[in-house]
């Protein structure tokens, strides 16, 4: 059956790599270490019921500050809790607060940016301006002013105004990267005869424009989950994140953790390792596929 001239451009349009998405992805190193270590942390995060050898919350403060042993394998904290233990835990944390705070804040964005570049006009110079305002304050403050401000509202264990502080200063930056590609494609005669066959906002905006800035989407999506789990833990080590006795990388480098690092340095290690490893993970697997939804970019190294 012959395509007709609105399907093929809005084929032609769509983000293509050049072959496989994982065979590309898979044949870069740090791409495929990233997605590896991805992985890894998904499981065994959501695995820590089956796999932590003591309760994460259990209290022996005959053993605190014990160092790594074959009972502890990475030792005790003040508490007298398992580090291992609490470090699988607090992935899970991690994890759930990251990715839903980066799914959040990238999806409400892609629709501001394409709506505001589909209305054009007063409307897009007003959304331009109050996504300035947020793009004016830095990501971390912004959050820690939310989450003062709001406090805490604890619905199944999850924080969801910690989720909405982390989200917020997400959605400008990817309302602006959804808005420079929506421009362009407003442009596109297909979305012209959208318009004159009767088509509704909605419709033009969800099923024509939405999909062809699905690869930046995923791109901005996979990295500002590392960006959300960093802020979740800057938040946590502060006191304004997740709260006592809640497993969180952040708040395991809080308080007395601090206090105790020199004595007892695993006591910091272990969660700032992991930290470390889940932050360069995403971001090598961002970079990844990067590269993929833009040859540009590839062909520019």
């Amino acid at each position: 059956m012959r395509k007709s001239p609105v399907a093929t451009e809005l084929w032609t349009t769509l983000p293509k790599p050049r072959g496989p998405m994982m065979k590309h992805i898979l044949g870069q190193p740090l791409g495929a270490l990233g997605l590896a270590l991805i992985m890894l942390g998904f499981v065994v995060a959501f695995a820590a019921p089956w796999i932590a050898p003591y309760d994460p919350l259990a209290t022996d403060y005959g053993n605190a500050i014990a160092p790594p042993s074959f009972a502890h394998w990475m030792g005790t904290d003040s508490f007298g809790r398992d580090l291992l233990s609490r470090i699988l835990y607090g992935g899970r944390t991690a994890f759930l607060i990251g990715v839903s705070a980066s799914f959040i804040g990238c999806t409400i964005g892609l629709f501001v940016g394409i709506t505001s570049a589909y209305a054009g006009g007063w409307v897009d110079a007003i959304v331009e301006r109050f996504m300035e305002i947020l793009l004016a304050i830095p990501i971390t403050v912004l959050a820690l002013v939310l989450v003062s401000s709001l406090g805490r509202n604890m619905v199944y264990g999850v924080d969801l105004n910690l989720v909405f502080a982390i989200a917020l200063p997400i959605i400008p930056k990817m309302a602006r990267v959804a808005r420079s590609q929506a421009l362009t494609i407003r442009n596109l005669s297909y979305i012209d005869a959208a318009v004159t066959l009767g088509f509704s906002d909605l419709r033009i905006i969800v099923r024509h424009m939405a999909p062809n800035i699905f690869g930046a989407y995923i791109v901005m999506l996979t990295a500002f989950i590392s960006q959300a789990i960093l802020i979740e833990a800057s938040l946590s080590y502060l006191g304004l994140g997740v709260a006592e006795p809640t497993p969180s990388w952040g708040l395991m480098l809080a308080g007395n953790a601090f206090n105790t690092s020199m004595t007892a340095p695993w006591i910091v290690i272990y969660p700032g390792l992991a930290i470390a490893l889940v932050v360069f993970a995403f971001s090598m697997f961002g970079d990844a596929l990067r590269d993929v939804f833009d040859p540009k970019a590839r062909s520019d190294r």
